[in-house]
């Protein structure tokens, strides 16, 4: 029979009793879990099966190290608590054969990042002010890439053509006046020209895509990726970016996005051909996330933890842009617990997370309404780019 590796954890002295029998909450009995592997008593599910730690560990370093141990009987000896250590070919066959998966083992590495965010996590909890340096310094350089590129007011969008505001008579009014200026409201006898204002929002689109750019190059870790890597983030957060910038601008009392001297209602939207499948819900995520009254550095980074997502397709680094996503995450929640005064800051992490996948699923519908526009022809080689 094989040897067993000195390193092969053993299960602490509380582990050695037999199977136990604890009280649930009813008061009625309930069994401990046992190992699937050698009947100690587990402490979980590991690579998708219930098993106790030290047939977890035996499973990982046995996958990760790529022995092959070798029964010198028929591979039949048993696997037991008392025994499972006698051999070890056997014992990994019944890791195998109860279900556990080498597909869900993580590279040392990988467990070494994991250990190191989760003394990220624990230093962020003991710190007595809060934030660290580190995280103080990263909401610093974000803020400042922010007001650097965002132009709040909108005094640099110059170059645009026009907001065109043109209704059409309605089939069954009797009215020829033909084109006219936008009607009254309740007025039940035009209808939107849906396409009147969809230069003037491709002009305005590109000029948001470019502010985000240019935000995305003045962070140290972003220009630090691959060229390919910075294109992938930027095609894939450039649209949800600009939404959270646009929410700085947005008047919850009006429902209004004010832009220095434009202003623009969900109305225009129609105007440019979006439907109401998208705008409603978009005027919905506006009106909730202003609700939130955030601060500067929560705007931030809710951008950085948008750029930096590791889901986007053809990132190439992509373990070291989770790193990144994590960390605006740990910093973001640290922020909130330390610097957003109650009861405002009551589980705005959590309302925060729930808006990101409500964005994401505006994200989509507003590209798939893009490319179903006729009039693409109105679309800059920018826009055109980030929704292809």
């Amino acid at each position: 029979m094989s040897v067993s590796s000195p390193s092969d954890p053993e299960s602490s002295p509380g582990t050695q009793r037999g199977p136990q029998v604890t009280e649930r909450e009813d008061g009625e009995p309930e069994e401990e879990k046992v190992c699937a592997v050698c009947g100690d008593r587990a402490t979980g599910y590991h690579f998708h099966v219930m098993t106790c730690e030290g047939c977890k560990g035996f499973f990982r370093r046995s996958i990760n190290k790529g022995v092959h141990f070798t029964c010198p009987f028929a591979r039949s000896c048993p696997v037991t608590k008392a025994k499972r250590r006698q051999c070890q070919a056997c014992r990994l066959q019944k890791c195998l054969d109860v279900g556990m998966r080498k597909d869900m083992i993580m590279s040392e590495e990988a467990l070494g990042r994991r250990r190191a965010l989760r003394r990220q996590r624990r230093l962020a909890r003991e710190q007595p002010g809060g934030l660290t340096a580190e995280q103080r310094d990263l909401i610093g350089i974000l803020i400042a890439a922010h007001q650097r590129t965002f132009d709040s007011s909108f005094s640099q969008f110059a170059h645009y053509r026009p907001a065109v505001r043109l209704y059409i008579p309605s089939p069954r009014s009797p009215s020829p006046s033909g084109l006219g200026a936008q009607p009254e409201c309740g007025a039940e006898d035009v209808l939107p020209d849906v396409f009147s204002m969809l230069p003037h929002f491709a002009d305005l689109s590109t000029f948001m895509i470019q502010q985000v750019i240019k935000f995305a190059k003045e962070i140290p870790a972003f220009r630090g990726l691959p060229i390919d890597d910075q294109i992938s983030l930027l095609k894939g957060a450039t649209l949800e970016i600009c939404q959270i910038q646009f929410n700085t601008v947005f008047n919850a009392e009006t429902n209004a996005w004010e832009c220095g001297q434009h202003c623009y209602t969900i109305q225009d939207g129609a105007l440019a051909g979006f439907q109401q499948i998208y705008l409603e819900p978009l005027l919905k995520f506006h009106i909730s996330l202003k609700k939130l009254r955030l601060h500067e550095a929560e705007y931030v980074l809710l951008q950085a933890m948008l750029l930096f997502s590791p889901d986007h397709a053809s990132v190439a680094q992509r373990d070291f842009i989770d790193q990144l996503q994590e960390k605006v995450a740990l910093t973001l929640k640290s922020y909130i617990d330390h610097q957003h005064p109650m009861p405002e800051g009551r589980f705005l992490y959590a309302k925060l997370l729930l808006l990101l996948t409500e964005l994401q699923t505006l994200k989509v519908e507003n590209t798939r309404q893009i490319l179903h526009i006729q009039d693409l022809s109105s679309m800059t080689p920018l826009l055109s780019e980030i929704i292809s």
